[in-house]
């Protein structure tokens, strides 16, 4: 179900799974086409709070951070989607739930379980009906000396089984890309399966 006639395609992974070159590979691919398209970043870039913890090593991941996550991620998808044909999400909504799941401590009864609680109630309602088709990739890639990712090289096995089980709890179907393709491969491989959609959006 397309949101305001936009086509909502998801790549999820762990991070350094690839899925920032892939976003913008796939937006190329198809402003080359002619589409409408535009793709959303990835929140905690642009975050002060992950800003405040990654780089300046103050605080920790606790329930602000991840409610501002969860909104950003949103707000980018929504306000995006208003004016484009297609939009290539760098991550999911459920991603950011998934991530605030492992990072928080939520014992039960917790005002962090509970919200935890309201975030997957959102993801449930929302996220299956909102995103058309979101692609999972499968390789963990080593990444180079970047801050954002230093304080979390060590939880990308964890990341990835977490974002799996988290869309599958809420019951947001994902698509296995093949491992070992390149960019390009990658590209061909999804534009294959996004094309249809975009027909059957267009009628």
């Amino acid at each position: 179900m397309s949101v305001r006639g936009c086509l909502l395609v998801g790549i999820e992974g762990t991070h350094a799974s690839g899925k920032t070159t892939l976003v913008h590979a796939l937006t190329a691919h198809y402003r080359e086409r002619g589409l409408l398209v535009d793709c959303t970043g990835e929140p905690a870039r642009t975050s002060p709070f992950i800003e405040e913890i990654v780089i300046h090593g103050k605080g920790v991941f606790d329930l602000p951070t991840e409610i501002d996550l969860f909104a950003m991620q949103l707000a980018a998808t929504l306000r995006a989607a208003r004016h484009h044909r297609l939009l290539v999400c760098d991550k999911t909504v459920v991603n950011v739930l998934a991530y605030a799941r492992m990072v928080l401590s939520a014992p039960p009864g917790s005002h962090n379980a509970q919200v935890l609680a309201a975030m997957a109630g959102f993801c449930r309602a929302w996220a299956p009906d909102a995103y058309d088709a979101v692609f999972y990739l499968p390789d963990h890639y080593q990444h180079p000396a970047d801050p954002m990712r230093a304080k979390v090289a060590h939880l990308q096995a964890e990341t990835g089984q977490a974002v799996s089980d988290t869309c599958a709890d809420v019951g947001l179907p994902l698509i296995d890309v093949p491992g070992g393709l390149d960019t390009a491969g990658r590209v061909a491989w999804i534009a294959r399966r996004v094309d249809p959609l975009l027909t059957e959006v267009t009628g």
